[in-house]
């Protein structure tokens, strides 16, 4: 089965002041974190999104086996990163069976997270697979191509979790107990760098 991985890190940190997927944990910059669990996953067809300082993250990110492509329209919202992200990975390549959709500020991401979703989608007959943090359910996430229209229809800043709530039935979850520890604030960043 063909999986698609699309990271998003297109996001202009507006409460940070700075490019969060330049910020560095244990010796790794986050969008570099992002980027090494999805190659750890063996998949040949990964898209990192980039928008907001593009050119600075990708002076200092050019992985090989990594397709970036830039979302010119991220001022637009999340939804175009998504739209972008899956329209080059589609073109890439459109055998595509799933697609994972990340981002790029969950520090504690792992290959292994990604790999349990895969698992979950192979042996179940769920068609959406989420990550489980806290109280709430949210990326990584697995859709399948039923999804990729509706994917492709998002507008403004509505993410991937808008068709998750639209469809409960279809959906499943995987554990990922660090997923709500996610950058937005310099706080935020200060509480993860205390943990190294």
């Amino acid at each position: 089965m063909e999986n698609g991985i699309i990271i998003l890190a297109a996001g202009n940190s507006s409460r940070l002041g700075k490019p969060k997927q330049l910020l560095t944990y244990k010796g790794k910059s986050l969008l570099e974190i992002a980027t090494e669990a999805a190659k750890g996953t063996g998949s040949a067809s990964i898209v990192t999104v980039l928008g907001a300082y593009a050119d600075e993250i990708s002076v200092a990110h050019q992985q090989s086996n990594v397709n970036y492509v830039i979302n010119e329209n991220w001022e637009k919202g999340m939804s175009t990163s998504i739209h972008a992200g899956l329209t080059e990975l589609l073109k890439l390549n459109p055998a595509i069976e799933n697609v994972i959709i990340t981002v790029s500020d969950q520090a504690f991401l792992t290959a292994e997270t990604l790999m349990q979703l895969i698992a979950e989608k192979e042996h179940t007959a769920y068609h959406i697979i989420a990550s489980k943090y806290g109280n709430t359910i949210g990326t990584p996430v697995l859709f399948n191509k039923k999804y990729f229209t509706a994917l492709m229809n998002l507008t403004g800043d509505t993410g991937a979790k808008h068709i998750i709530k639209q469809h409960p039935n279809e959906v499943t979850s995987i554990s990922f107990e660090k997923g709500n520890i996610d950058i937005d604030t310099e706080a935020d960043y200060n509480n993860l760098t205390k943990q190294q």
